[in-house]
């Protein structure tokens, strides 16, 4: 990648952020090219011969793309850091081999699989609602589920923020004391399944995502991570449109 490039997909493709994120940065006045501040989005720079830092560091395109997943363990915030000091699932990966920033969300107490790119594109894509790539959680209630109720999440509720798009929803496994669900969905809004629970009047007491797109978690432990494979690099790239690996990807 060495022609010139949006800023903000320059920053994203080294790793920084988000497309979303990185434009955040460049408005807040953070990032700076050859030694000049920048605020505008549109500004474009060249890999080769410009010079890009942000907050004083030097960033750089990654000499490889790279895309791990990790089993997240409930309370751990998905953010680089945090400033009430809580953990942060960069606590969990500790030094990597290249710089890599979390695809969508896992809210605090929620748990299972969670991807880590420095691909930009990739990550945009697979986060993005508009190219509806399915997610899989395993949701635990207490108590018992009304046929109402999972018939409301799968034509899709209506949240502070907008309709959901329906959802599928089934029943997994029901005791005296609790009901396991599955529920996929194709969004990736804040707490959206513990918000969609709420507004039918179900409390969340256990969500685990087991799977994103083609890729399942398997049987990682909780709290380790691993390098995503090529065939199932490959996967998630179909999912979401985009071509398949580039040579030298891992």
């Amino acid at each position: 990648m060495t022609e010139p490039l949006r800023l903000n997909r320059f920053l994203a493709a080294s790793g920084v952020a988000s497309r979303r994120k990185c434009e955040e940065l460049i408005l807040a006045g953070r990032v700076s090219i050859n030694g000049q501040r920048v605020v505008e989005l549109a500004t474009r720079v060249d890999p080769r011969n410009d010079r890009v830092t942000l907050d004083g560091e030097r960033v750089a395109l990654p000499s490889r793309d790279w895309t791990i997943v990790l089993n997240k363990p409930p309370g751990y915030l998905v953010a680089a850091s945090d400033a009430r000091g809580r953990r942060t699932v960069m606590d969990l990966l500790g030094r990597t081999r290249e710089r890599v920033f979390p695809i969508g969300r896992l809210d605090y107490a929620s748990e299972g699989l969670l991807l880590f790119t420095n691909d930009g594109e990739l990550a945009y894509r697979l986060a993005h609602p508009r190219f509806k790539v399915e997610k899989l959680y395993h949701v635990e209630v207490a108590g018992s589920v009304e046929p109402d109720a999972i018939r409301s999440w799968s034509s899709g509720v209506l949240l502070d923020d907008g309709p959901t798009l329906p959802a599928v929803v089934q029943v997994l496994e029901e005791t005296r004391r609790h009901t396991l669900l599955g529920v996929q969905i194709r969004e990736g809004r804040k707490r959206q399944i513990r918000r969609m629970f709420s507004l039918l009047g179900y409390e969340v007491t256990r969500l685990v995502r087991v799977r994103f797109g083609p890729l399942d978690l398997g049987d990682l432990a909780p709290g380790k991570w691993r390098p995503v494979r090529p065939d199932e690099l490959r996967t998630l790239r179909a999912a979401a449109g985009l071509a398949p690996t580039p040579e030298g990807s891992a």
